[in-house]
């Protein structure tokens, strides 16, 4: 194991219920006086939001409002939303919602005086460093769900629909001046956004934890926020009210967004491909892989897993955290295999053929090759943990 790596830490965070209220003051602390305001089209309308630009404009803030957002988000999203951004002489973004408006309201922020295409930019070939720092416009960012922690995150996950290949984004710099974190905003989110969520944060702990990389702080972090996931996302999940397990899981996915700069590994691999082809929720479609993935890094991963299981409270062994994760699963109705998600294997080849060249795929703490790829893949698929 190298001892030598590089050690970075998330932004200003306000967190709390009620301090959506603060977003007027976040954005002047971060310079912003006109905002573009980023959400998707299902947020767009609904209380949690009008609401929020109502907080806005009595604090003679009026935001113009971008919604044109897909549950993956696409290039042409971005590119809609940065003519918007300087059509309107915006000096900044409010992103606002899930991971794919956060992703989105970020890239447009990434992308708001840049040169060129977005693709000029691609973090998986190593040119994040073209970009010219001072052509980014300053973001707050609000999350409105428990999964991504894109919140805090550096990056972004942009759909190539030409490629249909989920692609990076990423900057050093591309990080929210303030992140106004209300679980308040997550109260009454629906079952099934509740799990797929969850499920997302909850893949982010586990495979930064499997990560071979050395950062024993972001193991620390990723193991609490296993605790976190698996005490709170049930309680969320019977009582959608529950803003006290709300706060612990919004708290939980910030925190598996700061442990995967560690790193991530086969889970997130193969459902960028499965997402980007089938349109399948990304959070929900991880927690369909999960075990499968684990199971085949188990020789790398074991003594990491026993620990976290005894961290649990659960028996020492890797054995007793999968039967617990498979039980957390039914409990929360995520589907066991890829076949409740609408996903066959008709296009399983190819599938293989974009994970092992996926971002997250060097990551993975044993080697995914073709081989590996199409094996997971297609127990997931039968349903085979073994």
């Amino acid at each position: 194991m190298s001892m030598q790596s590089n050690w970075s830490f998330p932004t200003d965070v306000r967190f709390g219920a009620g301090r959506i209220r603060e977003l007027p003051q976040a954005l002047r602390d971060a310079g912003i006086r006109n905002p573009l305001f980023v959400t998707d089209r299902g947020l767009a309308s609904l209380p949690i939001t009008t609401s929020t630009l109502d907080i806005l404009r009595d604090a003679d803030m009026e935001a113009a409002v971008f919604s044109d957002v897909r549950a993956n988000p696409v290039l042409k999203g971005v590119e809609d939303g940065v003519r918007m951004f300087r059509d309107g002489k915006h000096d900044g973004v409010v992103a606002f919602g899930g991971g794919s408006a956060l992703d989105t309201g970020k890239t447009i922020a990434f992308m708001a005086h840049q040169k060129g295409t977005l693709w000029d930019y691609d973090f998986l070939n190593g040119y994040w460093n073209r970009a010219d720092p001072s052509a980014m416009a300053p973001f707050v960012t609000v999350p409105t769900t428990a999964g991504t922690g894109s919140d805090v995150g550096r990056g972004a996950m942009i759909t190539d629909e030409a490629t249909h290949t989920k692609k990076v984004v990423f900057h050093p710099l591309m990080r929210a001046k303030v992140v106004v974190a209300d679980p308040e905003l997550t109260v009454g989110m629906p079952r099934l956004v509740t799990v797929g969520t969850g499920m997302d944060a909850l893949a982010h702990c586990i495979e930064s934890l499997s990560s071979a990389y050395y950062h024993p702080m972001c193991d620390a972090i990723a193991i609490e926020g296993v605790r976190l996931i698996f005490e709170n996302l049930p309680k969320a999940y019977s009582n959608p009210n529950d803003i006290e397990a709300r706060g612990h899981l919004m708290s939980a996915a910030a925190m598996g967004a700061v442990a995967f700069q560690k790193g991530m590994g086969a889970v997130h691999a193969l459902s960028h491909p499965v997402g980007a082809l089938y349109d399948t929720h990304h959070g929900m479609t991880n927690g369909v892989f999960l075990p499968y993935v684990m199971i085949a890094n188990r020789s790398a991963i074991e003594d990491k897993i026993a620990r976290l299981a005894s961290y649990l409270g659960l028996p020492r062994t890797f054995d007793a955290f999968l039967e617990a994760l498979i039980s957390l699963r039914t409990r929360l109705g995520v589907p066991h295999t890829l076949v409740g998600l609408n996903v066959n294997g008709e296009r399983r080849d190819e599938i293989a053929a974009m994970a092992i060249i996926d971002s997250c795929a060097p990551e993975n703490p044993v080697e995914l090759t073709r081989e590996l790829a199409l094996e997971i893949f297609d127990g997931a698929l039968e349903g085979h943990l073994n």
